[in-house]
């Protein structure tokens, strides 16, 4: 996998090349890779050239020894696009990569086309939801992600999703990726995630045309805060999935393709 190295970090990223293409880049959640777009990058590669990134200390970008707030992985972006000279590109966020696309849109308008927000908050991670976060980092790094599933499984994913037998094999993926992954590094990412700073005040300074998805089932960032992004950022669009939580490219691929799809012609 190609990689750039920023600021003592080694980000990895994933690159169709697709030619003479539109570039959509995709950032993907906590406790993921750029795996997590695999069916739409699937669905779109032969009309958009597709790049992913992993963000520091998860999927193939090993841990680096600092630097896993959402401010300096919006830089890690920054200077992916630049390096390949693809801007401005259409940003695919989920979550943690709606954390950084929010920030990217408010702060470098430039670089981007459009924006796509996925089951994510322009809020700062509530206190109970980050004494929570703090307490499975810990113990997964002292006993392995696996000791900690059991937790974690319903906050990323929604029941219907979890109770399909058809979803076992991509949660077995999740897993067998997850489990590869250095403690340390996603302690860190973890604890990235869980003390961001809120970006609401910075909302309307987001110029590029938007479309806000979120499950209706997402307890991680639930449909509230979806509502207030569309509500906040300006020439936006707000669709919500039913029976769908938290991680809405894999539970619904086809329907979150369908409104990509849409939203980008």
């Amino acid at each position: 996998m190609p990689t750039i190295e920023r600021d003592g970090a080694t980000v990895a990223y994933t690159d169709t090349a697709t030619p003479d293409a539109p570039v959509i880049v995709f950032g993907h959640g906590l406790l993921f890779s750029g795996w997590m777009f695999h069916p739409q990058i699937a669905a779109l590669r032969d009309r958009y050239r597709c790049v992913t990134i992993d963000w520091r200390g998860q999927g193939e970008s090993p841990p680096a020894p600092g630097g896993y707030d959402m401010d300096t992985l919006t830089a890690d972006a920054v200077a992916l696009i630049r390096e390949l000279g693809v801007a401005p590109v259409h940003w695919v966020g989920l979550s943690m990569g709606g954390f950084v696309g929010l920030r990217l849109a408010a702060r470098h308008p430039e670089l981007l086309r459009s924006l796509v927000l996925l089951d994510t908050s322009a809020r700062g991670e509530e206190a109970e939801k980050s004494r929570r976060n703090r307490l499975l980092a810990r113990v997964q790094q002292v006993a392995g992600i696996k000791a900690v599933l059991g937790k974690v499984k319903p906050i990323l994913f929604g029941p219907a999703f979890l109770a399909d037998p058809a979803a076992r094999p991509v949660l077995d993926e999740w897993v067998r990726r997850l489990v590869r992954v250095d403690r340390s590094g996603l302690r860190q990412a973890v604890l990235g995630v869980s003390e961001r700073a809120p970006v609401t005040a910075e909302l309307e300074a987001i110029t590029a045309k938007t479309l806000v998805v979120v499950g209706a089932d997402d307890t991680a960032t639930p449909p509230a805060e979806a509502e207030e992004l569309a509500a906040g950022i300006p020439n936006t669009t707000l669709r919500v999935l039913a029976d769908c939580g938290h991680t809405s490219t894999l539970e619904q691929p086809a329907a979150v393709t369908g409104l990509l799809e849409e939203f980008l012609a």
